[in-house]
């Protein structure tokens, strides 16, 4: 079976003017599986991935409101948080869905480390944007009030932002091999993974940054030794000229197209730009890998050709 990687993006877990419950986070998740069962039915072999960015931020609100009442959790521990209960979600809803259609696999999630490089530069550059998203003046006013790195994130309002440096191992990727060999659908590397750095002593400790979840999902694609690395968000294609009225669609990029584009500054920061960013990085780590990036709705019809942009 041909071994695939899906990072799921946060229309994935989350709909637009949907309140951000428990139960409407299940809801959408349900939705998103019908399409993870379409590809699993084709027969590929899936590992999942996903962000965290609105949960974590919303769970850090929450600690911060709750201070004075219970002790505010770390961020690394927020992430960690997140990773859980997004993971949950992704067993109940996926193995509902399966079920259902007679598919007798197991999804478990692996609660997942990932170390990055304490004296990554993007340590000083915050650029991963979290939590809600709020006009400008109240972006300003939060910046002035709680000290927090806020910026606009690719036309669609301002959030915080954060650390997000590189990811440089994955601390439980022996477990998710495991897994993957036992026939399991694994859920790792959650949210990016949670950020760790090794101390003196070769000890980990975890560090308030939020990792890439496509760049995660590509280190993990690469390790595992997968075929294809799926990047679903929220849109169909990748754009050049995106929003303008000579906006261009692309179905397939070479790794040298993608880089020149980057070179023009044709994506996004904190939104596309990562995502082509993996998408070059895997299909330059091997002869033969391809990454695609595409919508949740159009997965199947990517993985054959038909839709999507292939990077190769």
């Amino acid at each position: 079976m041909e071994k695939i990687v899906i990072a799921l993006g946060g229309n994935a877990l989350q709909e637009a003017g949907k309140p951000a419950t428990a139960e409407s986070q299940l809801e959408v998740v349900e939705k998103t599986s019908e399409y993870i069962a379409d590809i699993i039915e084709k027969g590929y072999n899936v590992v999942l991935a996903h962000g965290n960015g609105p949960q974590v931020g919303r769970i850090v609100i929450q600690n911060e409101f709750a201070a004075s009442e219970t002790p505010a959790m770390p961020f690394d521990v927020c992430g960690a948080m997140s990773q859980g209960y997004i993971g949950y979600h992704m067993q109940q809803g996926l193995e509902k869905v399966l079920r259902a259609r007679g598919i007798k696999k197991r999804v478990v999630t692996v609660v997942t480390q990932v170390v990055v490089d304490k004296d990554d530069p993007k340590f000083k550059n915050p650029s991963k944007p979290i939590g809600p998203f709020y006009n400008e003046a109240q972006a300003k006013a939060i910046a002035a009030e709680k000290g927090y790195t806020m910026k606009e994130d690719a036309g669609r309002g301002w959030r915080r932002v954060v650390a997000s440096p590189m990811p440089v191992e994955i601390v439980e990727l022996d477990a998710v091999k495991c897994l993957i060999d036992g026939g399991f659908i694994a859920v790792t590397v959650g949210g990016g993974g949670i950020p760790v750095i090794r101390d003196e002593n070769g000890n980990l400790v975890g560090t308030a940054a939020v990792i890439d979840k496509d760049l995660a999902s590509e280190k993990l694609a690469e390790d595992i030794d997968a075929d294809a690395l799926v990047i679903l968000t929220a849109v169909e294609n990748v754009c050049v000229n995106f929003n303008k009225p000579d906006e261009k669609r692309l179905s397939t990029m070479t790794v040298d197209e993608a880089k020149a584009y980057i070179a023009e500054g044709q994506f996004a920061p904190g939104s596309m730009l990562p995502k082509v960013e993996a998408a070059i990085k895997f299909a330059m780590s091997k002869p033969g890998r391809k990454a695609i990036i595409t919508s949740l709705d159009k997965a199947v019809e990517a993985l054959e050709g038909k839709a999507g942009t292939t990077v190769m």
